[in-house]
């Protein structure tokens, strides 16, 4: 069975595959910063201190969900170019197992 971290490997290959992107260590690292990026501006819109642009509440909640959606991705994407383990990390830094 392909996890989760599985799963969003084989969309960003074929995403980048169909967008000529070339996926090297700097493209991961660069994808998560852009992501948050994303994700903050949703924020910030959300919470009244950027241009909703005739967004309404539900569209920005949506649209909050999604950026949160492609960070969770690019993190995992980032920990598996890297062959980091995240389970043991997160025991590490956060004192719990998680759930397989």
């Amino acid at each position: 069975m392909i996890g989760l971290a599985g799963q969003f490997e084989e969309a960003s290959k074929h995403y980048a595959a169909a967008n000529g992107i070339t996926r090297n260590d700097d493209w991961f690292i660069l994808k998560l910063q852009e992501e948050l990026g994303e994700l903050t501006q949703v924020w910030m819109k959300l919470t009244d201190r950027g241009r909703k642009r005739g967004l309404s509440e539900a569209e920005l909640r949506a649209a909050l969900a999604d950026e949160t959606a492609d960070l969770l991705g690019h993190i995992l994407l980032f920990a598996k170019r890297n062959g980091i383990e995240l389970a043991p990390a997160i025991a590490r830094k956060w004192r719990f197992e998680p759930a397989a």
